[in-house]
C-alpha cells in the first residue's frame, strides 16, 4: 500500500512532524519574522520536469495578474520587506515580468529569480541576460547535476547542453563573475536519496564546470526533493514511496528549525492566496489559525509569529543537513 501525504494541518489537530518539533523545541512551529516575499508567478513553463513540486509545463496556463502584482509590491513596502523571491513556472513567460521586476528594483527590493535557465534559449528571451544585468536582479538556476545525463534525465532532452550556453552567456555579461552579479545554481539528486552535503559538492560543481566548460558560478545551493508534486508520482510509479518518507523522517535533524524558510517569509500564488512556503502551496494548504489568506488582505501586524501550516512533507526540509530556497541549513 502507497504512503500518501497528511492530510493538512488544521487547529483541531496535529502531525507527526508536529509532535517531533514540539520533542525538539517544546512547541509548535511559528514564523520568527517576515523579510521575504516569494511569489509564484505563473505555472507556465518551457519545460515539464520530473522532479517539479508545483508541475509547471508548456501547458500550464495559470498566469498573476498585474492587479495581483500591484498588491504584492504594496506589501512589500507596507512591510518593509527586503527580498522579492520571483519563481514559477518559468516566470519570465508572465507577460508583466519585465514591468514587475523593473518596478520592484526602483523601490530598492533585492529582487531574486528562479530560472530554469533554458528559457533564455528561447526567441524572445534571448536578452534577458542584459535585462537581469542591468537591473542587478540575483539569479538561482536550477543545474541538479554537472554531469549531462543526470540533467537530461530530469529535465528533457538536450536541457543540460542548453543550460550550460545559456550560464555562458550569464558569465559573458558578468553573472557569477562580477560583485552584485550573483548566479546560484540548484542541485536536486536524482532519485529517492537525500543531497550530499553542500559544502564538497559545491567544489566539485566548480572544478568539472571550470574544467569542461570555462564556465563559473557564485555559489550552490542543495535542495531535497520533496514527495509531492511530479516527484511523488515517479517515487510512487516505481515502488520507492514508502520507503523515501521513512528516510526523510527517520533523518530528521532538529538543528534545521531556525532556518527553515517558511520562519521568515510568505509565499504568494498566482491568484494571490497566502502560504507558508511553495510547498504548502503546491499541496494547497494556505496559511491558517488566524493569518490572513489572500494578498488583497494583508496586514504585516497580522503575519508576526504567526503559527506554521505543516504536514508530512515538512519532514523533507529538516531531514539531513536540511532544505529551504536558500540550500542547505546545516
Amino acid at each position: 500500500m502507497s504512503t500518501t501525504i497528511a492530510v493538512p494541518l488544521t487547529v483541531h489537530g496535529r502531525n507527526e512532524f508536529d509532535e517531533r518539533v514540539e520533542a525538539s523545541c517544546g512547541g509548535p512551529l511559528y514564523a520568527r519574522s517576515l523579510d521575504t516575499i516569494q511569489v509564484n508567478i505563473g505555472l507556465t513553463c518551457d519545460l515539464a520536469c520530473r522532479h517539479c513540486h508545483v508541475e509547471s509545463s508548456p501547458k500550464r496556463t495559470e498566469q498573476m495578474d498585474w492587479q495581483t502584482m500591484v498588491l504584492v509590491l504594496e506589501a512589500a513596502k507596507w512591510a518593509s520587506i527586503t527580498t522579492l523571491d520571483i519563481t514559477g513556472g518559468a516566470p519570465e513567460m508572465n507577460p508583466n515580468f519585465r514591468r514587475f521586476v523593473m518596478i520592484a528594483r526602483c523601490r530598492d527590493l533585492d529582487v531574486l529569480v528562479r530560472t530554469n535557465l533554458t528559457i533564455m534559449h528561447r526567441d524572445g528571451y534571448t536578452d534577458l541576460p542584459e535585462f537581469y544585468r542591468d537591473q542587478r536582479v540575483r539569479l538561482v538556476a536550477s543545474l541538479p547535476c554537472y554531469l549531462p545525463e543526470n540533467v537530461d534525465r530530469q529535465r528533457g532532452v538536450r536541457v543540460y547542453e542548453k543550460s550550460i550556453d545559456v550560464i555562458r552567456r550569464l558569465n559573458s555579461v558578468g553573472y557569477g563573475i562580477e560583485p552584485g552579479l550573483t548566479l546560484t545554481l540548484v542541485y536536486n539528486a536524482a532519485g529517492p536519496t537525500l543531497p550530499p552535503e553542500q559544502t564538497g559538492l559545491e567544489r566539485d560543481y566548480r572544478r568539472e564546470l571550470e574544467r569542461r566548460f570555462g564556465i563559473r558560478f557564485t555559489r550552490l545551493h542543495t535542495i531535497t526533493n520533496m514527495p509531492i508534486g511530479r516527484f511523488l508520482h515517479d517515487l510512487r510509479r516505481n515502488g520507492h514511496d514508502e520507503k523515501y518518507l521513512r528516510l526523510l523522517r527517520e533523518s530528521f535533524n532538529p538543528d534545521t528549525l531556525d532556518g527553515l524558510m517558511c520562519r521568515r517569509q510568505i509565499h504568494v500564488s498566482w491568484d494571490g492566496t497566502l502560504h507558508d512556503c511553495d510547498f504548502n502551496y503546491a499541496l494547497a494548504m494556505p496559511t491558517d489559525h488566524g493569518a490572513l489568506k489572500h494578498i488583497r488582505d494583508f496586514d504585516p501586524a497580522a503575519l508576526i509569529h504567526w503559527r506554521i501550516v505543516t504536514g508530512e512533507h515538512c519532514f523533507g526540509c529538516t531531514a539531513g543537513h536540511g532544505s529551504s530556497c536558500g540550500g542547505a541549513l546545516t
